[in-house]
């Protein structure tokens, strides 16, 4: 295990742990103002897609995934870190272009905003110390995108993701972007379908881009924070996800 230095103290490791437990329960807070402006609730808005469309879905966001985690890594070499607000700022003009044109100006979108959004979550992962160029951390970025999704209820989906173990390889890259886009492929329909809403599709574009984004951030701050963690106190990385679990367990039973 990488360490720098003296291991961090139990009151350090608390409080950073207690820190990312709270963000991972607040993410996505505040996405009720998104449903209220396109009209409907999360379940409901994939039903506005045509079927041809929802069937395809899972094959149209695999193919993007696997594009951006090539796109997203090549682009550090032209375009430095970006402070989390200019990235959210890019994505909301993005999807608000997206929207104007409806469903297909939306479609076309959706690449793009999938590479911004891996860019983001290689950028957390260098604010936590990480290079993203090593194949770990490249596999970490694109496991953050297991996370449930913004408009998901939060029933403990969230922190599940964290922590899957797996041989860092070219097929192992490939079988994890597979698991990965169904849960992602929901959570862009859901995108998708907000931008088709009549006359409001480059604002919810824009909306939804902006949350989603946000959201991102704020999974991928989670994920890199206990990988940072357990380096810095000296702990196995399975023991300190293992930790954030059970305070995130308790955390939603007092808000139940």
């Amino acid at each position: 295990m990488e360490l720098l230095g003296r291991p961090i103290g139990e009151t350090e490791i608390e409080t950073r742990m207690n820190a990312l437990v709270q963000r991972n329960a607040q993410a996505g807070n505040g996405v009720i103002d998104l449903l209220n402006l396109v009209g409907g609730q999360a379940e409901g808005l994939l039903d506005r897609l045509p079927p041809a469309l929802r069937m395809r879905l899972n094959e149209t966001t695999e193919e993007a995934l696997r594009r951006a985690a090539e796109i997203a890594h090549r682009s550090r070499s032209v375009v430095g870190e970006q402070p989390g607000w200019r990235t959210r700022a890019l994505t909301a003009s993005m999807g608000a272009v997206g929207g104007m044109g409806g469903l297909p100006s939306a479609l076309a979108e959706l690449p793009m905003t999938v590479t911004v959004l891996l860019r983001a979550i290689q950028d957390v992962a260098v604010e936590h110390g990480f290079d993203p160029s090593e194949p770990s951390i490249r596999f970490d970025s694109i496991e953050v995108f297991g996370a449930a999704g913004p408009l998901e209820r939060d029933d403990g989906a969230n922190a599940g993701f964290i922590g899957t173990r797996m041989t860092v390889t070219g097929p192992a890259l490939k079988a994890l972007i597979a698991r990965v886009a169904p849960r992602l492929a929901a959570v862009l329909g859901q995108k998708l379908a907000a931008q088709t809403v009549p006359i409001l599709g480059a604002a919810a574009g824009a909306a939804t881009n902006y949350a989603y984004t946000r959201y991102y951030q704020d999974m991928a701050q989670v994920h890199f924070g206990l990988r940072r963690l357990a380096i810095d106190a000296g702990r196995e990385r399975q023991d300190v996800v293992a930790e954030f679990r059970a305070k995130a367990a308790k955390t939603r039973l007092r808000k139940g």
